[in-house]
């Protein structure tokens, strides 16, 4: 028993001995570092802390209980009056109205009033009050919101000016620096936290111009809303979201950043909702495949997989097969990219658009359209601009059908066939009759029904041209053959078929 102390004091000295080593070291080359974290951020947050609010929201939603039985009570029992309460006795009303209550962050942009904060935070508020630090409170009233970007701005009646916070340039911070979260976790009142950013442009999934800043500084239920501020108090990046399985803080937080939260947060503030840009083109990611169908050398851009009818695309600027390379002088590696530019890009304006069409660059001139009218006309025929049979051609159904190509079995598209299989008039192409299971066209979902309207840019007829066509590209050799290919309604989309 006499030897485990001493073995135990014999480990402590061992230890400190390589801690006041390690620490020396470390002292050595500290020196050498070109920075290191804020010593404190408390004089960076004295400042900005009365910008900060909490929210406070209450919706009255009907009760789903009020029909469920009511508990039996032993007679006579002191927590009767609870029960009575709580539920509804013999011959009271059903479906009471309920009020919800739930809490958030925000931060005031100008001193009149406008407060920023997340949609989810507000969103089916029957009645919301702004919590300042100085103990006083305002009720608000929604300006506007925007889904896409999950905010919203608020406005209260200040009766005099109040402290607000600028908006800073997410675009220059980098990975490693410094931020700091103020918001209302857990309910709890302001609350300070520091981390440094993690990540730039994440996509978690969350919406169509995802390019979030991820953060290791904690962010908690509450901190929805609040801001993100770099080290010299500017706001860089609105809290909007935590990867958790708990719903609390595991040091991977999401914030939205300025550069794309500014353009949302003025057009509601000006028009009261958002007035984004619109291309009026359905796209799809340009794969490896697609990449090597086509020759490029590396994939990137957007692959244009339809134009939409009523749409800015009028005069054929840009048609389906098209490859986006370059929006108003911003490089487009990915559909993202593309999305973002346009949503940002003001409405009316005329703009340069760079694309691979035929394996070569050219550059069209097109005038953006809006994007919120836009959506009005999403599900509008599709205008594949392509050639499809001519109207002096013969009879299809003098057509016979083909041989198996590419595992698929095909026909001309007669009036016969485009009833039986419900194809839509405006569609024309080389149908489906036939997939072979487990062949190319297989994995790749191509389905009885399926209309062929071009491959490799080339559009096609009869199955004759998808033959010919394909053994085309075989000769050229290519390993796979981009196909253009219509549903029964006219939607496009483009897959890429391994040539045996």
């Amino acid at each position: 028993m006499s030897t485990r102390p001493k073995i135990f004091r014999g480990l402590v000295l061992a230890a400190a001995t390589a801690l006041l080593l390690n620490n020396t070291a470390l002292a050595e080359t500290a020196t050498s570092r070109p920075a290191a974290g804020p010593p404190s951020v408390a004089d960076l947050a004295e400042g900005l802390l009365d910008a900060v609010v909490n929210i406070s929201i209450s919706q009255n939603v009907k009760s789903d209980d009020d029909d469920a039985p009511m508990p039996q009570v032993p007679e006579g029992s002191p927590h009767q009056e609870f029960f009575d309460e709580f539920f509804k006795g013999q011959g009271g009303e059903s479906n009471r109205p309920r009020t919800v209550n739930s809490l958030g962050s925000g931060f005031i942009i100008d001193p009149a009033g406008f407060i920023v904060t997340n949609n989810h935070v507000i969103q089916d508020a029957d009645d919301i009050e702004i919590n300042f630090s100085d103990g006083s409170t305002l009720k608000a009233k929604l300006v506007g919101t925007d889904t896409k970007t999950d905010l919203a701005l608020l406005k209260v009646e200040p009766k005099k000016p109040l402290k607000a916070v600028s908006f800073g340039d997410s675009r220059k911070i980098r990975i490693g620096d410094w931020v700091m979260v103020v918001g209302n976790p857990f309910g709890l009142g302001v609350s300070v936290s520091v981390g440094v950013v993690s990540a730039r442009g994440r996509n978690i999934n969350a919406g169509p111009y995802d390019s979030f800043i991820q953060t290791d500084a904690a962010i908690n239920r509450g901190n929805s809303g609040g801001p993100l501020f770099n080290m010299q108090g500017e706001v860089i990046g609105i809290n909007t979201a935590i990867l958790s399985q708990t719903g609390m803080s595991v040091g991977i937080g999401f914030a939205v950043p300025t550069e794309l939260a500014m353009n949302v947060v003025n057009q509601l503030k000006e028009f009261g909702e958002t007035r984004r840009g619109w291309l009026g083109v359905r796209i799809q990611p340009v794969t490896d495949d697609i990449a090597e169908s086509l020759k490029m050398e590396r994939p990137h851009g957007a692959l244009v997989s339809g134009i939409i009818e009523g749409g800015p695309i009028a005069k054929g600027e840009i048609k389906a097969g098209d490859i986006i390379i370059r929006f108003d002088g911003s490089d487009v590696a990915e559909i993202r990219d593309l999305m973002r530019v346009v949503g940002e890009s003001p409405v009316g304006k005329a703009v340069d658009v760079v694309i691979i069409r035929d394996g070569k660059e050219q550059t069209v001139r097109v005038t953006l359209g809006r994007l919120e009218d836009g959506e009005q006309l999403a599900n509008a025929p599709v205008n594949e601009n392509g050639e499809g049979a001519k109207p002096n051609e013969p009879p299809a159904a003098q057509l016979p059908a083909s041989d198996v190509v590419l595992g698929m079995k095909l026909a001309v598209l007669d009036a016969d066939r485009r009833k039986s299989f419900g194809i839509a008039e405006g569609v024309e192409g080389v149908v489906v009759t036939e997939v072979q299971p487990n062949s190319a066209a297989a994995e790749r979902r191509v389905a009885a029904g399926d209309v062929i309207v071009e491959i490799g840019q080339e559009a096609m007829a009869t199955p004759d041209d998808v033959s010919a066509r394909v053994e085309e590209l075989k000769n050229d050799g290519r390993r796979n053959a981009l196909l253009m290919i219509a549903n029964k309604t006219g939607e496009l989309r483009f897959v890429t078929v391994q040539m045996e």
